[in-house]
């Protein structure tokens, strides 16, 4: 801990041991952008997030009432010596909100508030204050789709099984409707209907009280029919508590097959009713200036010439342009908060501190370069410059090499991944991080470990051989572009963000005509349950059962924490949660087993592998790396060797995959593909969340999926990868209604030399 004095200027850290760092002690400047840097593992989250984040959150949250304490989001307790002054910390992470239909750019921004407030003091003719406006609100939205802009209405054929009685098994085709549901037994315990009567026999009366009925009060219920219940016919039901409500889109598998989806006619999309969409200001009504481009939006809110609207054209102009400023300017206010990439959604949390005035807070960013193109990281330096300016400290956990450049501070993780890890290596400027001989010093300074990608590197380019595929694509900023997507090769999709790349990809996956061909990696979650873990997901975890109980002549189960070789003490979680009412509930190390999870009799039994012993816990606990060492020469080492050759070796095989990144799930992915031979695939920015070094083995990956014989299409910002393509398909110029044009395609040597490129310059 050096080179700042201790003083309230600076955040002071002591025996940090979160996760894989080794006793932690480090010193951070106050009023400073300082990037933490590292390969993928290094500990930068852990230190960054895990700690300093989550020591701020908690301490925060005990300055509530306890009783205000049960609501607010629960954050680890860290495990650190001690953090002293330590800032109220804001952390701006790549988490989108919570899918929500009725959450839009306009509501998550507040500025959607604002606009309402503006057409209710100067739109003509008045029709309500400002949350009549509102389509969330029942003055204001669209009676028939209540305003979600799109109809989703019922085929009640799909829902009904109209030759059954309400006595017959499934004839209600929706969660907790088959006989003896919750949601059966208000129909079944009216006394309204014959139970054995099939529902085609229904008279008409029967019938419209069955599917239409309001809610009613019944008169003489049964005995068995809730006091305070009221009666509600089948389809007001379905519409109130499930199609228009957060259910309908938790269960949409099960339900959309019943619905006629699309834009709701009698709205237009726009979700506000007739009466509201007649107040104008300037022509326009408020779901037309909802719907402009926030570029186009700024400018006509600065030409209301109404002395009502001064205040607010200041306070709605700000915000516009905040969001113009780190380049979403191409968003429109009604854009759907669930279809922003984690970038966006991760520039407009930005967007809403930069005019804060709020000053001495704790900024934590956590990679704000990835999915933007190079002209957009320059908007983002800006924008993190004026959070530092406005008098805070700004913290990023970062990779990009141009976001690096904007240090004051520096601090550098490493030596290596995971159990390798969880050191500073080095700490100090940009310039002497070029100096130091740490892996990320080496590649920042190395210029040519960037440009190494030739074709000398690698295969020769082929993309302009005969075999091709041609399609028209339109979807969003697409209309009618045709495209040629040459196979068996390596090619980029390139673009700034917003410019239709994925919609490209995604018209792509509906024209070709064999669909099983193609694999889509994206970044998401890769569908598996909370107990998951690279031991499992490669499928090595029962061969290594197996071992155990061929071993000692055992079976299986007694060597699984799930079954019969858990902890009877903490019943195979390795803790024992302690509930302390609305406090904090208390997680300990059950003293049982000592949080290895197996009860003692499992834990006696040891296999060997040359030199060494290791009992079951030992060995799930071991990394792929050391695991692949264990068992060398076996077919337990030939299932780990793809996540060895994706660079994730540093990976326990008892790790939840709830832990990994998104990059390292999508490294997963592409390791349980290798070897597959004739496949298209279309890998969703694959550098996102790598270090330079990682970089560059997932393009020598990628070539070998290519030599392999697959074709593979990347949608990528980065510039080495782009340089390393055998050929690349550029969308622009710009983003929304400005992009969804193709304005390049060629090799990366062709690019570099295109006037048109707006990529070109950064190559």
């Amino acid at each position: 801990m050096n080179g700042h004095k201790m003083t309230n200027d600076c955040i002071i850290i002591r025996g940090a041991r979160e996760n894989n760092l080794k006793d932690v002690s480090l010193i951070i400047p106050k009023h400073q952008i300082t990037v933490f840097t590292g390969v993928s593992g290094s500990g930068k989250s852990s230190l960054v997030m895990d700690t300093i984040a989550a020591k701020s959150r908690r301490e925060l949250n005990d300055t509530f009432p306890t009783f205000v304490q049960q609501y607010l989001p629960k954050y680890g307790r860290p495990h650190v010596d001690a953090i002293e002054n330590l800032p109220i910390a804001i952390v701006i992470d790549q988490k989108k909100p919570a899918q929500n239909s009725r959450s839009t750019v306009g509501t998550y921004t507040d500025i959607y508030a604002l606009l309402r407030l503006l057409f209710s003091r100067v739109g003509k003719p008045f029709v309500g204050y400002a949350e009549s406006f509102s389509f969330n609100h029942p003055e204001g939205s669209c009676p028939r789709c209540s305003g979600l802009g799109e109809i989703r209405e019922l085929d009640i054929h799909k829902l009904v099984d109209f030759d059954k009685s309400l006595n017959d098994e499934d004839t209600i085709h929706y969660i907790a409707f088959g006989k003896g549901g919750w949601r059966w037994i208000r129909y079944a315990h009216s006394g309204l209907f014959d139970l054995d009567k099939k529902i085609r026999d229904y008279t008409p009366e029967e019938l419209d009280l069955f599917l239409n009925s309001p809610q009613i009060k019944l008169k003489n219920p049964p005995a068995n029919w809730p006091k305070t219940a009221k009666y509600e016919g089948l389809i007001p039901r379905m519409y109130r508590s499930i199609i228009n409500s957060e259910e309908g889109l938790l269960h949409a598998s099960v339900l959309n097959p019943m619905l006629r989806m699309g834009t709701c006619p009698d709205c237009g999309g726009s979700r506000v009713c007739e009466r509201i969409r007649s107040c104008r200001i300037e022509g326009l009504n408020i779901a037309e200036v909802r719907a402009m481009s926030i570029t186009r939006l700024n400018g006509w809110i600065q030409s209301i010439a109404s002395p009502l609207a001064v205040d607010l054209k200041d306070a709605i102009g700000a915000r516009l342009t905040a969001l113009e400023e780190i380049g979403l300017g191409y968003l429109s206010l009604d854009r759907a908060v669930g279809t922003l990439s984690g970038g966006e959604a991760q520039r407009c949390k930005i967007a809403k501190y930069i005019n804060s005035s709020l000053s001495d807070v704790l900024y934590i960013l956590d990679e704000p370069s990835v999915g933007l193109h190079p002209r957009d990281i320059e908007l983002m330096k800006h924008s993190v410059r004026r959070l530092r300016d406005a008098g805070n400290t700004v913290l990023l956990v970062e990779h990009h090499r141009e976001m690096i450049r904007i240090a004051d501070h520096i601090v550098d993780m490493g030596p290596g991944p995971g159990i390798d890890g969880g050191h500073i290596v080095f700490q100090g400027t940009y310039e002497a991080l070029l100096k130091s001989g740490t892996a990320t010093g080496n590649c920042l300074k190395d210029a040519l470990s960037s440009r190494q990608m030739d074709s000398s590197s690698f295969l020769t380019r082929r993309a302009e051989g005969e075999s091709a595929f041609s399609f028209t694509a339109s979807l969003h900023n697409l209309h009618e572009v045709s495209v040629r997507l040459p196979m068996n090769c390596f090619a980029v999709v390139a673009g700034v963000a917003g410019s239709g790349k994925s919609s490209l990809m995604e018209c792509f996956r509906r024209a070709y005509p064999k669909p099983e061909d193609v694999v889509y990696i994206s970044q998401k979650n890769i569908g598996v349950s909370l107990r998951s873990t690279p031991g499992t997901y490669m499928d090595v975890a029962s061969d290594i059962r197996k071992r155990f109980a061929k071993a000692h002549h055992l079976k299986e189960a007694y060597f699984t924490f799930n079954g019969a070789g858990a902890c009877p003490v903490c019943g195979g979680k390795g803790v024992v949660i302690s509930e302390m009412a609305f406090m904090d509930n208390i997680e300990t190390v059950c003293e049982a087993c000592g949080g290895l999870r197996f009860n003692k009799e499992a834990l006696e039994y040891k296999i060997k592998s040359g030199d060494k012993e290791a009992n079951i816990a030992q060995v799930f606990d071991l990394s792929v790396r050391l695991a692949s060492e264990f068992f060398r020469g076996t077919s337990i080492e030939e299932k780990l060797r793809p996540l060895m050759r994706v660079g994730l070796g540093y990976l326990h095989l008892n790790q939840a995959l709830s832990t990994l990144s998104g990059g390292e799930l999508q490294r997963l992915k592409m390791a349980s593909y290798l070897g597959e031979r004739g496949k298209i695939f279309i890998i969703d920015e694959p550098t996102d969340g790598l270090h330079l070094r990682d970089v560059h083995r997932i393009i020598g990956l990628i070539r070998e999926l290519v030599e392999e014989g697959n074709t593979i299409y990347v949608i990528e910002h980065h510039t080495d990868v782009i340089r390393a393509a055998d050929y690349v398909i550029e969308l622009g110029p710009g983003a929304g209604e400005n992009g969804g044009q193709i304005i390049f395609t060629g090799t990366p040597e062709e690019m570099a030399h295109s006037s048109m490129s707006v990529t070109a310059p950064y190559l």
